[in-house]
């Protein structure tokens, strides 16, 4: 008899005694992070960055293949009972000597969330993890000359290329509101101080938005760099423009944390038919926060743009697109993405 055989039956065995429960159930209590499980992590350490965020150092299980800089990673976080995902960059190099992780995470206005990880997260709390994922990465041959420009927690993906890849002309032009409110500041204007950067703060508190057409005043020679811009749609949208008026928006990279979204609808009865579970929405939520709030388990494949994560079928009734006011009803076939689509009537997703 093989040993493969004698497993089996030892498996089967230890199956009928835990029953209704499996044997993996009572491993995941003593190893959770263990090979084989799902992919988890373990929350060692918060540490403030600023009033409103806060660094979350993660050991992940065996599971976990590792990332490129500037990729992120979904998060499952248990909240009030309730399993939510969320996206974030990981703002730790590759090489981390003792195998950790991190994400930084910005408290944001009703996140529940991003507030939960700032303020209440505790180590050794278990979270679920997915594989790092983007392309909001580096190219494997490094430019010659490197820009950098964002704003607000867009500072979390080059953070970590930052902290990966050393280059010989890097320039970091950076928006926040004042001085105290820039993640990472100390280590920025260290990395400054050793010549392995140009950094510029834009303090948009007291020097209002930045107007990306100061570029030619900040940084004289921006349409010669490979860029990567991350921050809030307004600056994108502005340098996505600048750079195509230009003629050089290949050299322009974008990571978008939410799709803009203008325009809202009247809402309306939503029923997740595969879950049974029917709730009222308004029309300028999307649904798949509707669907988070009601319990259901929404895909999703980050909220950091638009990576079509969260698409899912419209089984019935009809959808506005909040970016552009676009209605979809349902036909055989039609997908939707619940990330960027409220309801315009009553409708049925198939969740």
């Amino acid at each position: 008899m093989t040993s493969a055989t004698l497993r089996g039956r030892a498996w089967k065995l230890l199956e009928m005694v835990t029953t209704p429960l499996l044997p993996s159930d009572y491993l995941d209590l003593v190893s959770p992070l263990r090979a084989g499980a799902d992919l988890r992590g373990r929350i060692e350490a918060v540490h403030p960055e600023t009033g409103d965020a806060s660094t979350v150092v993660i050991r992940p299980g065996r599971g976990w293949r590792g990332h490129t800089a500037g990729q992120y990673l979904r998060i499952g976080v248990d909240v009030d009972g309730r399993r939510l995902w969320r996206a974030y960059s990981i703002t730790s190099p590759t090489d981390r000597r003792d195998g950790r992780l991190t994400i930084t995470v910005k408290a944001v206005p009703d996140g529940k969330v991003s507030n939960h990880l700032v303020r209440r997260a505790a180590p050794g709390t278990l979270v679920q993890l997915e594989q790092a994922t983007g392309d909001f990465v580096l190219p494997q041959a490094k430019p010659a000359k490197v820009l950098y420009l964002t704003a607000g927690s867009g500072i979390t993906p080059v953070m970590g290329m930052l902290r990966d890849t050393d280059f010989a002309d890097v320039v970091l032009v950076h928006c926040a509101p004042r001085p105290r409110d820039v993640i990472f500041r100390d280590e920025l204007h260290g990395l400054a101080a050793n010549g392995r950067l140009r950094l510029t703060e834009v303090h948009t508190g007291t020097d209002g938005r930045l107007d990306v057409a100061r570029l030619d005043e900040l940084v004289p020679d921006w349409a010669e760099r490979e860029t990567w811009a991350c921050g809030p749609a307004g600056l994108l949208d502005a340098a996505e423009e600048h750079w195509a008026a230009h003629g050089v928006r290949e050299l322009l990279h974008t990571e978008r944390f939410r799709p803009a979204t203008v325009v809202t609808g009247e809402g309306g009865e939503v029923t997740f038919s595969a879950t049974g579970r029917t709730v009222d929405a308004d029309g300028a939520t999307p649904l798949l926060d509707v669907g988070e709030e009601a319990g259901v388990l929404m895909p999703s494949g980050c909220r950091m743009g638009i990576c079509f994560g969260c698409v899912t079928p419209l089984k019935a009734g009809a959808v506005r697109d909040l970016r552009t006011g676009e209605i979809t009803e349902a036909e055989p076939g039609v997908l939707i993405q619940t990330c960027v689509s409220a309801a315009a009537g009553p409708c049925d997703i198939e969740r």
